[in-house]
């Protein structure tokens, strides 16, 4: 068992929320328990998948000269910022991209062919992990290469700055100064209609610096949403921020949160209508809900009692530890 334990041992209690003898939810608590530890497990070794790339790639990298002598100039036909590589026409092919905002386009131009090397670990990472949406590097020089191809050239604008993106900068100089694997906390919205993203991040040094940032994507439909199906009861994932990244349809509905398209979260999110904010926490019609985000969220408190909302009975909060996410069982009144 985890901190809840201490907490529920001390009895501490803030506000309408009070924290119950640990007997009168133990039998849930241990169920969160498995719940977040099994996700955890497997962000592990998704973790440790990607480490192992990026110490592939950085050792190939500390060699560049040679990679440029035995580069293959021909893999990749660019034509101004884009490659022509497009989704279903070479599965050994990644899209590559050389933003108008590169310093040097000819510097650039050899640095996708010293980096070929990438392609066949990145199919080799994506076959093996049946999860993920994409695996991608994206360089200081604004290289930008992604795995499997999608639709480049009418999805991404080529003057913007990949180095401005929180997927680039939560992994550089300064915000990682110990040079590890980072998750973004932040779920966003895919454009391309895959619903919930999460990314998971590692910088790639080249003679003490940033040369690129390794990451991966993977949906959280796929990973959270079916997981949550096979545990019966009705579960939330939420965020710091309280937004609402996977739960079941009757937890949401009986939270007084913006009624499901099809009756189904997964549905909601890749329609085009889908607004975050509709499915945060804090912005429940019930005022209740807002003050058990506000107790889990702002106070980490872990059991809530609800008073005014007749159908609900209690919520019990357990936090993840390697990334800044709740999951919430909510139990009705009957």
């Amino acid at each position: 068992m985890k901190n809840y334990l201490i907490l529920l041992i001390l009895g501490l209690g803030v506000g309408s929320c009070s924290l119950l003898p640990e007997k009168s939810y133990q039998a849930e608590f241990s169920e969160l328990d498995e719940m977040v530890d099994l996700l955890e497990d497997q962000g592990a070794l998704l973790s440790q998948s990607l480490d192992s790339i990026a110490h592939f790639y950085e050792d190939h990298i500390s060699n560049f000269d040679s990679l440029l002598s035995q580069a293959d100039y021909d893999k990749y036909l660019i034509e101004g910022p884009f490659s022509s590589a497009t989704p279903g026409s070479d599965s050994s092919k990644s899209s590559i991209i050389i933003l108008n905002t590169t310093a040097n386009r000819e510097k650039a131009l050899k640095e996708v062919a010293a980096t070929n090397f990438l392609d066949e670990r990145f199919s080799d990472f994506v076959k093996k992990n049946e999860l993920v949406a994409q695996v991608y590097s994206n360089s200081a020089l604004q290289v930008s290469r992604v795995y499997p191809c999608y639709d480049h050239k009418n999805i991404v604008d080529p003057n913007i700055d990949v180095t401005q993106f929180n997927f680039y900068y939560a992994a550089n100089e300064i915000n990682n100064p110990n040079r590890g694997l980072v998750w973004i906390p932040d779920a966003y919205v895919d454009p391309a209609g895959r619903g919930w993203i999460v990314s998971l991040v590692h910088p790639i040094y080249k003679n003490d610096s940033l040369f690129a940032v390794l990451g991966v994507d993977f949906t959280v439909d796929d990973v959270i949403y079916n997981y949550l199906q096979d545990y019966e009861g009705e579960y939330l994932l939420v965020n710091a921020k309280g937004d609402i990244v996977a739960g079941k349809a009757g937890a949401i509905e009986t939270i007084s949160m913006p009624p499901l398209k099809n009756h189904v979260y997964r549905e909601t999110v890749k329609s085009e209508n889908f607004r975050v904010s509709d499915f945060n926490l804090f912005q429940s019609r019930s005022r209740e809900v807002r003050e058990m985000a506000q107790e889990f969220l702002l106070k980490k408190s872990q059991v809530f009692e609800f008073q005014e909302e007749k159908s609900l009975k209690v919520a019990l909060c357990y936090p993840f530890q390697e990334i800044d996410w709740y999951m919430i069982q909510i139990i009705p009144s009957n």
